[in-house]
């Protein structure tokens, strides 16, 4: 049991008889009757989970984290709470990213990201701040510091949660007693004048313009939504397979997360050609799908100690648009792969789409999917096909009545009447066209190697 006295000049002490028999004094000074209870209850407990030697309910815990200085040192001097350690914003900083850097998981870009944040951490609130100081105005200047430098939203909104990411762990630490940037946030939002969606018809004329190199790079972004450069470079012949239409495609940005290495990716029917291509021109033995001499001077200067970077392929690829009388769009490959999506998104379910494009439904919903004008005008024919389809099932429901008898629809008397006289049913297919070279490449993968 703990007991409260109140001295002459107005002073309230708290004795407390801890677990080796003797009695201690915490000393509250001028304080009001309320507070000095409380405490009086919260020291009796904290007494009595240190006697049993018990862990903090999370309550207890709360409290004492968000207590002063002052008073923590009193309790920690009688033993009921460890002593507070104190740092400084700078050494918080330093300690955190020097784990990160030897943990053996965390990516050189994304240490160059957290270096950045610090860095400015430190410019706005001083690198000798004590962590327990900063405060939610502390922190609402700091996201005025962003929107100052006229950074983009999705930028500020990045950089905010990386510095709450970094308070939390001070949190974790029990430095703070709670996230000062837990409801500072900005805004993660793509805007409409950065999205743009790439016709396939711009997409062959830049084709026609382009060498057999940047043939291959502009199908895998644009026909099968690969990141471009990391994963159209990373792209290694081995992991084509034309014989089941599959590719595997690895992911140097999400290899990082538990499953996402890699993704299985159809070799779809409009990046197969350029595929086929891309085989019958490389040199034997080469390794990488976009190889050659181009290939690899692109991947010795976009892969980058602090990762992939677009460098020289932008300032080509720029060159390459002019070329083919088209104007630049706002992301030039990104929107290339968000094309992408939005096609895929016409005839398979999300969750099909996002695992071959390697990215979440979240993400497509907020930053890829597109509503085109060809939306509006295949509503517009959907509902002019439903009455004509519900006449159709009408009429095959009244020969059903009839008895047995085989219903052509319009579509299969068509390409019956368009059939050449004396020709067997196998012979005249007008919907299927097939390549001058077949099914397959000319020549297969072993015979090369």
């Amino acid at each position: 049991m703990a007991s409260l006295s109140r001295d002459a000049n107005g002073n309230y002490t708290v004795q407390v008889v801890c677990g080796d028999g003797r009695r201690r004094s915490v000393r509250l000074g001028k304080v009001n009757k309320k507070t000095a209870t409380e405490v009086k209850l919260k020291v009796e407990h904290l007494n009595s989970i240190t006697v049993a030697k018990l862990p903090m309910d999370t309550e207890t815990s709360q409290w004492v984290a968000g207590i002063g200085d002052d008073l923590a040192a009193k309790l920690a001097a009688v033993g009921l709470v460890p002593a507070r350690e104190s740092r400084t914003l700078r050494r918080f900083l330093d300690d955190y990213i020097a784990g990160r850097a030897g943990d053996g998981h965390t990516k050189p870009a994304t240490l160059v990201t957290i270096r950045r944040v610090a860095d400015d951490l430190t410019a706005v609130l001083g690198a000798t701040a004590d962590l327990r100081d900063v405060s939610v105005g502390h922190a609402e200047r700091f996201k005025r510091f962003y929107q100052d430098k006229d950074l983009a939203p999705a930028t500020t909104y990045r950089r905010l949660k990386m510095a709450k990411m970094l308070f939390n762990h001070a949190v974790k630490l029990k430095l703070v007693a709670e996230n000062p940037f837990a409801d500072v946030k900005g805004k993660n939002t793509n805007p409409a004048e950065r999205r743009h969606y790439v016709t396939e018809a711009d997409t062959r004329r830049l084709i026609e313009a382009a060498n057999p190199t940047w043939r291959t790079i502009i199908a895998l972004a644009r026909f099968a939504g690969l990141r471009c450069p990391s994963e159209v470079l990373s792209l290694r012949w081995e992991n084509v397979d034309f014989a089941t239409n599959r590719m595997t495609v690895s992911s140097p940005k999400t290899e990082h997360l538990e499953g996402r290495a890699y993704r299985v990716v159809p070799i779809f029917a409009r990046l197969r050609p350029f595929l086929e291509e891309a085989f019958e021109l490389a040199e034997p033995g080469e390794v990488y799908v976009v190889g050659g001499r181009q290939g690899g001077a692109y991947r010795a200067t976009a892969q980058k100690p602090g990762g992939w970077v677009n460098t020289n392929l932008r300032t080509t690829f720029e060159k390459l648009i002019r070329r083919a009388g088209l104007q630049a769009w706002p992301r030039l490959f990104h929107n290339l792969r968000a094309s992408c999506e939005t096609d895929l998104m016409r005839d398979h379910p999300i969750h099909v789409v996002t695992a071959w494009i390697g990215n979440t439904p979240k993400i497509a919903l907020g930053h890829y999917l597109q509503t085109l004008e060809a939306d509006f005008e295949k509503a517009v024919r959907g509902g002019a096909d439903s009455g004509a389809v519900a006449v159709q099932k009408a009429v095959q429901s009244r020969a059903a009545g009839d008895g047995p008898q085989t219903t052509r629809t319009p579509e299969a008397l068509e390409i019956r009447g368009s059939r050449r006289p004396g020709s067997s049913a196998g012979d005249n297919c007008p919907s299927v066209q097939m390549a001058k070279v077949g099914l397959e490449p000319t020549r297969l993968w072993g015979a090369r190697f």
